[in-house]
């Protein structure tokens, strides 16, 4: 199982490489007008935010979220802070 301490110390482009081989894509939302892109890969979740906002690009931002209920939490908080 791939795990968070392995994903982290990859380089920003082989953890997308990553996530577009053993990932599952999940969606996408808005957020400030930017798409981001939510990917599972093994029991991490993983938003990427594109240059330009194209999943074809290279990626400006991943940021990493353990377990689903840490998700959950995140996603009703953003949620929550758009209102």
């Amino acid at each position: 199982m791939f795990t968070q301490f392995f994903f982290q110390r990859l380089s920003t482009d082989k953890k997308v490489e990553r996530l577009k081989k053993k990932g599952v894509a999940l969606g996408t939302r808005a957020k400030n007008g930017r798409k981001i892109h939510i990917y599972m890969i093994g029991s991490l979740f993983v938003e990427v935010m594109y240059l330009g906002d194209n999943a074809e690009n290279n990626a400006e931002q991943v940021s990493i979220l353990r377990g689903l209920k840490s998700l959950n939490d995140y996603l009703e908080s953003e949620f929550r802070t758009s209102f």
